[in-house]
């Protein structure tokens, strides 16, 4: 029997699949935003969405609803938002805006897993910040747990992914149980020196060389698939991703989906002045208007972003430019950057999609970590037998509304469908169009 996991916080489910291709079960993953809870569902139908905040929510409750019984859970993990650690002079953990850190904590201990792995920004390791983590590590104490040492800062480009991406994480276990170790780098990002004789990173051009144009199919400007009858010859790195490769499925469960159809790639209408902008731009550098990255082919994308949530009016997230295309990728594409399989399919929409994408732990990067904690608590992978069929695809076809509603919920506080806030944003969209023609004026 595979051993279980716990995904707080999972998003759309970067780390939730990290882990299942390192050999756990994720048994149920807690997520507030019910979009993200939707595709979640689609990708993983055998693990129990459970759709509300981590506060106050019982362990027995969780364990009822993912139907584990007493069973022993392996791991819990997740990345709690981290909002008051930079106060300085105040126990951070104390500040109402960590109180999730402290919930997370908590169902740690209720839960009495094993192991934990709790994963955050790189800032908590810089200055004032430090004290976050001090106090991380003393609530874990007085629960039982310790926490392995020194905590490290790790970069996806070092685990097989094209993109400079580093966070911060924190591997931990019950005292009684041998600590866990960070794992050992298996690429080097470009341009790095000192790489340990490591083979380089795989490029941007490697992810997205074998990639269809989205702009070649017409079907992408109202829906975001298409059936491709013939594909160009992929990368390794690639390949993988297709599934092609003997080992592609790693750990984890193969699931029963269609390599000739590709998806999550419906297109941006970008303006001529756009179109131009971006190509003027040399690969490696920003754009100076909308600030968006020109990919590099031979070398690692930037970080990928979620952009600005819904509260705050923003419906767009930052995504980079292809660096033979004069467009912005696609969400398959910021997909294939972030080490996510072609059958991992996100919201339609290229906003909610790429917020997924941004939102998520890269998987190699969450496969890696998982790896070691499987060895420190001495358990062996197993491969499962047989096919698993995806989920209802009209989950990733749900506005907030729609989501909120399935999973019996009332739309979370902040929350917005893009069509709210509309008169706001157009005037918003006028100025910035005003200012944009202004500039290329005088270009």
């Amino acid at each position: 029997m595979r051993p279980l996991g716990i995904d707080l916080f999972a998003g759309a489910g970067g780390m939730s699949l990290g882990f299942e291709q390192a050999g756990f079960d994720v048994a149920a993953a807690v997520e507030i935003d019910p979009i993200h809870c939707a595709a979640h569902k689609f990708n993983f139908p055998n693990c129990a969405v459970v759709a509300q905040s981590v506060v106050k929510l019982p362990a027995a409750e969780l364990r009822r609803i993912a139907r584990i019984g007493n069973r022993r859970i392996a791991v819990v993990f997740g990345g709690p938002p981290c909002q008051g650690f930079s106060l300085i002079g105040r126990r951070c953990l104390d500040d109402a805006r960590n109180r999730l850190v402290l919930e997370f904590v908590r169902l740690v201990a209720e839960l009495d897993a094993d192991s934990f792995v709790f994963e955050n920004v790189k800032g908590l390791t810089l200055g004032p910040q430090r004290a976050f983590l001090n106090e991380l590590t003393e609530a874990f104490a007085r629960v039982g747990y310790s926490v392995s040492a020194p905590l490290q800062v790790l970069n996806a480009a070092s685990f097989n992914v094209p993109q400079n991406r580093e966070r911060l994480i924190v591997l931990g276990a019950k005292k009684s149980l041998a600590p866990p170790r960070y794992p050992e780098p298996v690429t080097s990002p470009r341009g790095k020196s000192g790489n340990g004789g490591l083979v380089p990173a795989p490029t941007c051009k490697d992810a997205l060389g074998d990639l269809p144009n989205a702009e070649d199919y017409d079907y992408l400007l109202e829906q975001d698939e298409v059936f491709v009858s013939k594909w160009p010859k992929p990368s390794d790195y690639a390949a993988e991703l297709r599934m092609l490769t003997a080992d592609a499925w790693h750990f984890g469960y193969r699931r029963l989906w269609n390599p000739r159809v590709l998806t999550s790639s419906m297109r941006t209408e970008h303006t001529d002045i756009s179109r131009r902008r971006f190509a003027e731009t040399k690969p490696g550098e920003v754009e100076p208007i909308s600030r968006f990255y020109r990919l590099p082919p031979d070398g690692l994308s930037n970080t990928l972003r979620a952009g600005t949530d819904a509260a705050r009016g923003a419906f767009t997230s930052p995504r980079p430019i292809h660096y033979v295309h004069p467009r912005c990728v696609t969400v398959r594409e910021m997909a294939r950057l972030h080490g996510f399989p072609d059958w991992f399919r996100f919201h339609e929409t290229k906003w909610h999609g790429a917020r997924q994408i941004g939102n998520a732990v890269p998987p190699p990067l969450a496969r890696a970590v998982a790896g070691e904690l499987m060895r420190a608590l001495a358990l062996k992978p197993t491969s499962p037998k047989g096919l698993l069929p995806l989920g209802d695809p009209s989950l990733l076809r749900m506005d907030m509304g729609q989501a909120a509603a399935h999973f019996g919920i009332a739309v979370p506080i902040g929350k917005r469908d893009r069509k709210s806030g509309a008169k706001k944003r157009k005037q918003h969209e006028i100025e910035l169009e005003r200012l944009k023609l202004k500039a290329e004026l005088y270009a």
